[in-house]
């Protein structure tokens, strides 16, 4: 895979790459459900959820099947727009709310039992401040669950990223410390994927906090 903007990484934020990224017909994702977000979030009494970068909304329309209301935010509308289709068409149209809005700076006076992000990278320094952003808005006994990319991975697939982008869970547990917050998984996990038809191994770098 060559990189056009290898040393310029901004596109990954921009609004217009991932409005043209979801203008095509064919699905991005899976439309699935991410398995380490589901495994976390499972045992969870649904509540009201917050689903950062949302993209076509997997995530948002699993957690709405499953008893949550959720608010599903995501800077290109057209992803939004997948996602309003395919929660229509399973029947919880009713429980999600969809925002279009930067992940880096989007804020809201609502506090939620659940605010969930997967696979959302950041360069350092602005991850450290949106961490502590989203944080921010998890209720008292609520739970936060950040879900990326292991850095290791980078050893056998090809990424736009560079290393520096995947934190470890146990980094990013640091930022917020532990006066508020109990720590319920902060690990290295791993999952099967298929890169080039090949079947392998990643690894997910998985972090669920509960608020005391």
């Amino acid at each position: 895979m060559s990189h056009d903007h290898e040393h310029d990484l901004t596109h990954l934020h921009d609004r217009d790459f991932w409005e043209e990224r979801y203008a095509g017909d064919d699905r991005v994702w899976s439309g699935r459900a991410n398995g380490t977000v589901v495994s976390e979030v499972a045992g969870l009494v649904p509540g009201t959820a917050l689903d950062v970068a949302a993209g076509e909304g997997g995530d948002a329309i699993w957690l709405a099947q499953h008893g949550w209301t959720v608010t599903a935010l995501d800077v290109a509308e057209n992803a939004l727009a997948r996602g309003r289709a395919a929660a229509q068409s399973v029947g919880v149209a009713d429980r999600v709310t969809w925002v279009r809005a930067d992940a880096r700076t989007w804020s809201t006076d609502e506090r939620f039992d659940l605010v969930t992000s997967a696979y959302l990278h950041l360069p350092l320094g602005i991850r450290e401040r949106w961490l502590v952003a989203v944080a921010a808005l998890v209720a008292p006994g609520g739970s936060l669950v950040v879900v990326g990319h292991h850095g290791s991975d980078t050893e056998v697939v090809d990424r736009p990223h560079p290393k520096e982008m995947f934190a470890d869970a146990a980094d990013l547990a640091a930022v917020l410390g532990d006066d508020e917050w109990e720590t319920v998984t902060a690990a290295k996990v791993p999952r099967p994927a298929t890169v080039d038809g090949e079947e392998i191994t990643l690894h997910d770098a998985v972090l669920h906090l509960r608020r005391r």
